[in-house]
């Protein structure tokens, strides 16, 4: 392994900025996704409570909407765990441009896969995101519709 120059060193940091800002942003993301669903588990463990307590009718719309924020939790579980392996994908990445100039390695086509396979993960990743906020949208149009009758205009 022969010695960096100035020059050279530049470059890797220059490469690596994309990536370590998607990590860092896609970081913020997944403190979002696990607070969601935290939040979750935690209102399922409330209704829960709930169920054991109430008449049968109330158990039954309890029982909606634990299934409603079971699915829920299933699809946030998805979004992080896409998250996360965007993020593992991204650092990767930084690890591998760092190796083709300390080692002259020719990574190229696995930099870019990587890169190609992380941004994937991404999206769907923020398209099982929505589709979670979707959901809470229906639960909460349950709850509107039993209280006042009909949920307001979106």
């Amino acid at each position: 392994m022969q010695f960096i120059g100035t020059d050279q060193l530049i470059k890797i940091l220059q490469m690596s900025i994309a990536p370590v800002a998607l990590v860092s942003g896609v970081g913020l993301l997944l403190l979002s996704m696990t607070n969601r669903l935290g939040r979750t588990i935690d209102r399922t463990r409330e209704l829960s409570e709930r169920a054991r307590a109430e008449d049968k009718d109330e158990q039954e719309r309890v029982s909606v909407q634990i299934r409603i924020l079971y699915r829920r939790s299933k699809i946030l579980r998805a979004s992080i765990i896409l998250a996360a392996l965007s993020i593992l994908l991204t650092s990767v990445i930084v690890f591998c441009l760092f190796a083709m100039y300390l080692f002259h390695a020719r990574l190229h086509v696995l930099v870019l896969s990587l890169w190609t396979l992380g941004i994937g993960c991404l999206v769907l990743s923020l398209v099982f995101f929505i589709h979670d906020i979707t959901l809470n949208l229906q639960a909460l149009g349950l709850i509107v519709r039993e209280h006042v009758g009909t949920p307001p205009a979106e």
